[in-house]
């Protein structure tokens, strides 16, 4: 068993202050298994200094466009008991890096697709590239499928 320092540990206030997050946004977290405290005698939660770095994964990787449960499951391949170190948060940046690239290329896809689109001038729906005649489209499956194909 490790033994914590009483300065090893923060509040969840304090946790709040470093992380910039809402006390109520670490307790959701919380709910959502991505950050586990620990709890004093007095059974209030105390968080490790470690968990500043993950609640900052957690917000870097909401942004990045990651959902809860992916977020979640590169959580859980950190180490427990021990602070994180450069190896191990290399192997989550090494884990996400493919799904970033296929974002990318599909938000790059698409705004290209849009920029074509909007400003065409075309102005005859027989020579638009994303006109759709008599929903065609609808056998491949819902929503737009020549944005998002």
């Amino acid at each position: 068993m490790i033994r914590l320092k009483p300065s090893d540990l923060l509040s969840i206030g304090e946790i709040a202050r470093r992380t910039g997050l809402s006390v109520s946004a670490i307790r959701f977290y919380e709910e959502q298994g991505l950050i586990e405290p620990v709890r004093s005698g007095g059974n209030q939660r105390r968080f490790l200094r470690s968990d500043i770095r993950r609640l900052s994964f957690i917000l870097i990787a909401q942004k990045l466009g990651l959902a809860l449960g992916e977020i979640k499951a590169q959580l859980a391949t950190l180490p427990q008991g021990r602070t994180p170190n450069a190896r191990d948060w290399e192997a989550i940046s090494r884990a996400i890096r493919a799904t970033l690239d296929s974002r990318i290329e599909e938000l790059t896809r698409t705004r290209d697709r849009l920029d074509g689109c909007i400003g065409c001038g075309c102005l005859s729906l027989e020579n638009c590239a994303i006109w759709n005649p008599q929903d065609q489209l609808a056998a491949q499956g819902p929503g737009p499928r020549k944005l998002i194909a």
